[in-house]
């Protein structure tokens, strides 16, 4: 079932998607090599319990931390490590943050230090995809044309888009329907309304889109041992279009982002 949210419950989940926005803003300056995921991770609890929230994953289902670490080929749901990041990683740090009951998801990639070509485009393009994705998201349109354009972005430079993992509903509720898919045909699925609040969260692959699970049950990497990136916002469908309650630079930057694609 699709909860569709009212003017009032999308912007209590925007004043959560603030707080998760700025803590983002604040990792750009941290995230260096030498500082460990676990690092992070206690930089990330500590700043959104501060700001009177708390960090959603932690507790989910036995999950044991405040945020998901991947780094290089893993995907998604990484573990955060005590070991350094090093110079030329890319690191993904996903985060949920619960304000009085609202959620907000956001996951985004970094370069550690200077990267390769390789993992620079990566970034790139994953970026790309997210905004083409939300881009299609208008009442209206259905899921299928946010996944056809993710799609036929990611692949167009030579990447893939990971299966088995998609965005999702959310409210008060860390997941909620519809799931949505990051590959796919356009004009296909369901129907765009207005009230609904979902992420778009594309996981781009270097090479093939296959994936291994660790034995921890939780961490997925790619099966070629590839790099990995993902960027995901929390975005809400209105009348006036996708309105971005995790964006970190604000409307202009959002909208330069749209032209400079088209």
């Amino acid at each position: 079932m699709i909860i569709k949210k009212t003017s009032e419950q999308i912007e209590k989940m925007a004043e959560a998607g603030k707080i998760l926005a700025a803590c983002h803003r604040e990792l750009r300056k941290l995230i260096r090599p030498g500082l460990s995921t676990i690092d992070i991770d206690h930089f990330v609890d500590d700043f959104i319990q501060s700001h009177g929230a708390k960090a959603e994953q932690k507790g989910y289902k036995g999950y044991p931390f405040a945020i998901c670490a991947s780094v290089n080929d893993e995907i998604c749901h990484g573990f955060p490590s005590p070991s350094p990041l090093q110079e030329g990683d890319i690191v993904t740090i996903d985060m949920v943050v619960n304000l009085d009951g609202w959620m907000a998801d956001s996951a985004w990639s970094y370069p550690v230090g200077k990267v390769s070509e390789q993992a620079e485009k990566l970034l790139k393009v994953t970026k790309e995809c997210l905004y083409l994705g939300i881009d299609k998201a208008v009442i209206g349109n259905r899921l299928g044309d946010i996944s056809h354009a993710i799609q036929v972005h990611a692949e167009s430079h030579g990447f893939s888009v990971v299966r088995e993992f998609a965005g999702h509903g959310i409210g008060n509720k860390m997941h909620e329907e519809p799931y949505v898919l990051h590959y796919g045909n356009p004009h296909t699925g369901l129907k765009l309304c207005e009230g609904m609040v979902f992420t778009i969260e594309p996981m781009i692959n270097q090479g093939s889109y296959k994936l291994i699970m660790d034995e921890n049950g939780w961490t997925a990497r790619t099966a070629d041992g590839r790099l990995s990136a993902q960027y995901e916002h929390t975005i809400a469908i209105t009348k006036k279009g996708p309105l971005v309650l995790t964006e970190q630079e604000g409307v202009e930057s959002f909208l330069d982002m749209y032209i400079s694609l088209k």
